[in-house]
């Protein structure tokens, strides 16, 4: 059975052809209408989330399918062993997404499932919204082979998928990150990057940000902590830290480079509220495009699995 938890199974030539086949999807959305009546899949949900839950089921709906959204908290995952109740729901439906907290559940979910099961995001990998970055920069500029990557903030799940898509893209990757969540470092991933020539890291961020076509920000503290009591004094010694290195037009005013976001965004700590709204801003599309890259998820991997 083939998933999609990260790229860290899939072929350069395979990501290559589903990129390519995400720019034909969004060129030609009304192909798909239909193309999965008939079909459900399930959407399991242990972290919060808008663009996930809403790009997943506005693509099943254009497509003539039916997105089932599950509430973690309100199932009986945390009744049972996780891998039981997969194997329950893959019975049901055409395929999973699940969002999770730790990627551990996620292979417990892989593992029991009979059809294809797409991360859409844990602490480790965010597959999906790597892929809508490489659609958004390749709708931008054209292509992606040469094209210059710099991405801002704290090593995490995000950043891991970025050096494994990059990698097989051959689109160069700067990392400006002077701080990591826990376990977030891969060498497996940090291999991949290196193997292709792609990734590289800079201390300096003005440096880094001059001549690169695209720079990249994220949160500095994980959603389901940012107005967690609990998380108040670690959130603190985090935004002190990391305010140095905040986009906005002080920092970008000798670059060229385009302006990117994952969302939700903190305006005001990693990006300033004007920066959002730039003309060089493009984290909007960016956004939309979470739609198109995960319809060409959905079809390949149905596809390949049939």
């Amino acid at each position: 059975m083939r998933h999609l938890l990260s790229w860290s199974n899939w072929s350069d030539d395979e990501i290559r052809e589903l990129v390519d086949f995400a720019v034909y999807v969004k060129g030609n959305r009304t192909f798909y209408n239909g193309s999965m009546l008939g079909r459900s899949i399930a959407m399991l949900f242990q972290k919060t989330s808008t663009r996930t839950r809403v790009s997943f089921e506005a693509a099943l709906t254009e497509m003539g399918g039916h997105a089932i959204y599950i509430d973690w908290m309100s199932s009986n995952f945390e009744l049972t062993d996780i891998s039981f109740e997969s194997r329950y729901l893959s019975r049901n439906v055409s395929l999973i997404m699940a969002r999770m907290k730790k990627h551990e559940d996620l292979v417990q979910i892989a593992e029991g499932s009979e059809v294809p099961v797409i991360n859409g995001c844990c602490n480790l990998f965010h597959p999906c919204q790597s892929l809508a970055d490489m659609l958004t920069i390749r709708m931008d500029a054209g292509v992606l082979a040469g094209r210059s990557l710099c991405y801002v903030g704290v090593h995490n799940n995000v950043v891991n998928s970025l050096i494994e898509i990059t990698a097989a893209l051959g689109v160069n990757l700067v990392l400006v990150t002077p701080l990591a969540n826990d376990g977030a470092v891969i060498d497996s991933v940090i291999e991949r990057g290196k193997k292709a020539g792609t990734l590289s890291w800079e201390r300096d961020i003005s440096h880094a940000v001059r001549n690169v076509d695209y720079v990249y920000t994220d949160t500095w503290v994980d959603m389901e902590f940012f107005n967690d009591p609990t998380f108040a004094d670690k959130k603190k010694e985090r935004i002190e830290l990391m305010l140095p290195y905040q986009l906005n037009h002080h920092l970008l005013a000798n670059s060229r480079a385009k302006v990117m976001h994952d969302m939700p965004i903190h305006a005001g700590y990693e990006i300033s509220k004007e920066l959002v709204n730039d003309p060089r801003s493009i984290i909007f599309q960016q956004a939309e495009n979470r739609l198109d890259a995960q319809k060409a998820a959905i079809i390949k991997l149905l596809h390949r699995n049939s």
